[in-house]
């Protein structure tokens, strides 16, 4: 059974997906993880990010490597590199390109084969999962979604705590730029499937999320058997 959950930045989708994937003893794949993943390899080789074709060409020496909740180029663990600001900074430009889009789309179909797997990013259950068994949409308003990624960067030790109010302003911005890019992409926008369920986390816990997603799941699982 595949669990697709979409939503914009921010959402929460990587904690409740791998939270959910446990609580189902599902597997759990991050697709968010393998555009970083892209991104910083454009980083270590000194790509042009005005240069499509350059760009393009990242998708032909992939060594991408998910295994459990690392993310690998090579043998090289790459998972907290790719969470940095820099590479933050630049993922857009593998995440907006068409090529990478459609490499990166097949890989994913490839890692869900023939799995009970949760997986989360902005397009899976309207592009790369059409017909998968239980679709989420998980979202939560930007203002939310904006301390909930400064919580983050503080808990990751990016920035202190006393910074967090000075940043919220910046933060809930490029919040805000990165729902419009996302949902203006070329290819695989981020939207909400028909066939979703949306759910919507502001002032809930990550467990009162997951006890829903579960319930949902389940029901799902009630009705494929009716």
């Amino acid at each position: 059974m595949i669990v697709t959950m979409d939503g914009p930045a921010g959402a929460g989708k990587s904690t409740v997906a791998r939270c959910l994937a446990d609580a189902l003893g599902f597997e759990y794949l991050n697709t968010g993880a393998m555009y970083r993943g892209l991104a910083w390899f454009g980083l270590q080789q000194g790509v042009d990010w005005q240069d499509a074709d350059a760009i393009g060409r990242l998708g032909d020496a992939m060594e991408l490597r998910i295994v459990g909740l690392r993310t690998f180029w090579g043998e090289t663990d790459i998972t907290d590199a790719v969470r940095t600001p820099e590479v933050t900074a630049v993922t857009h430009f593998t995440a907006d390109h068409p090529r990478l889009r459609e490499i990166l789309a097949d890989f994913q179909r490839r890692c869900a084969a023939g799995k009970n797997i949760v997986t989360e990013g902005r397009d899976q259950g309207s592009f790369v999962f059409p017909e998968a068994e239980c679709k989420i949409y998980l979202t939560a308003t930007p203002k939310e979604r904006a301390w909930r990624r400064i919580e983050d960067m503080v808990q990751r030790g990016m920035i202190l705590a006393g910074e967090a109010n000075g940043l919220f302003d910046s933060v809930f911005h490029q919040m805000v730029e990165r729902d419009r890019r996302d949902e203006q992409r070329e290819i695989a926008p981020l939207c909400k499937a028909a066939d979703a369920i949306e759910v919507v986390t502001d002032g809930l816990l990550i467990e009162q999320v997951v006890q829903k997603l579960v319930q949902i799941v389940s029901d799902k699982k009630q009705g494929l058997r009716g």
